[in-house]
């Protein structure tokens, strides 16, 4: 589910510098958005999925094109996010803009019931990205407790006051980025470990996992039962934009389809899939050669969890 969409542009140059002008060396534009990408994933690993949300006409006629997609039009345009992917090195610079205002007064209450009513045919949900003008924060959440009291696992990869909200949702599956969890937590973790003694207040309330994303120190997750931290021997180069949005879309593969959750399974799977992200230059598209590559050689560490009492503290 993605409500506020983007069509996707990336401009490639040589070499990026500020202030100058440069010449493009090629120019593409796709649709996207975070919900988006996790779409495009999922159908490259084999899982059929279906991309919902907020769109306008032309938005949801060119998604039509390659996915299956289910909008509300409720948006006067879609706006555009630019990358600006430099060959020389793999560097890439995002430009992201901020997006239309919801014009139609009833698209949240549209959106959840056309969510509510895909619920008994689908095996997840991932409610994906920014918010755009004119939507309480307190959606994400709403339509994950429906999901989740269907059964559905869902994730919630958002921020800001709407992850606040999400977060109440018991059972809920979190996967916040480095900054999204400070602001979440109050706190700057800066280590794996760190990062579980953060998030424990939220295991205690109920969330079911969080799955913090962190770059280039690879993903570090913790449940009620476990925590562990996963991460390639050494970083890929080249573009980030997307790389979570492919983790996601590798998780909630195995939580769909798997009534038992292997957790250093899962994130072995998800890291490699966010590295096959990087190396290719557009989001939302992965190497799946590289994925099947790199799988086992993920490094997986067991973390401890807090004493009861320290949790409880």
């Amino acid at each position: 589910m993605t409500m506020n969409p983007a069509y996707d542009m990336t401009y490639r140059v040589e070499r990026f510098e500020r202030g100058q002008a440069h010449r493009v060396r090629s120019v593409e534009q796709r649709i996207g958005g975070k919900g988006i990408n996790v779409t495009r994933v999922l159908n490259q690993l084999g899982k059929y999925a279906r991309a919902t949300g907020f769109s306008d006409h032309a938005f949801a006629a060119a998604a039509e094109l390659e996915l299956p997609v289910d909008f509300v039009h409720a948006l006067p345009w879609v706006r555009r996010t630019v990358v600006i992917s430099e060959s020389e090195d793999g560097t890439a610079t995002a430009l992201w803009e901020p997006g239309a205002r919801v014009s139609n007064p009833h698209a949240a209450e549209q959106l959840a019931v056309r969510v509510a009513g895909l619920l008994p045919d689908i095996a997840g949900l991932v409610i994906s990205g920014s918010l755009p003008g004119g939507i309480d924060p307190s959606l994400p959440a709403e339509i994950a407790r429906t999901a989740i009291a269907a059964d559905v696992p869902t994730i919630c990869d958002v921020d800001g006051e709407a992850l606040r909200l999400a977060a109440q949702v018991p059972g809920i599956v979190l996967t916040p980025n480095e900054s999204e969890l400070q602001r979440l937590t109050g706190a700057e973790p800066t280590t794996a470990d760190d990062v579980v003694s953060a998030v424990q207040p939220l295991i205690a309330h109920g969330v079911r996992a969080v799955i913090a994303t962190r770059g280039h120190e690879g993903i570090t997750a913790v449940t009620a039962d476990g925590a562990w931290s996963a991460a390639l021997a050494e970083p890929l180069a080249g573009n980030p934009t997307g790389a979570g949005d492919a983790a996601v879309a590798a998780v909630i593969a195995t939580l769909s389809s798997a009534s038992r959750t292997d957790w250093p399974a899962l994130l072995s799977d998800a890291v490699a899939t966010s590295a096959a992200a990087v190396v290719v230059p557009v989001a939302g598209e992965i190497d799946r050669g590289v994925r099947t590559r790199l799988t086992p050689t993920v490094r997986i560490r067991e973390l401890d969890l807090p004493a009861p009492q320290e949790a409880a503290s």
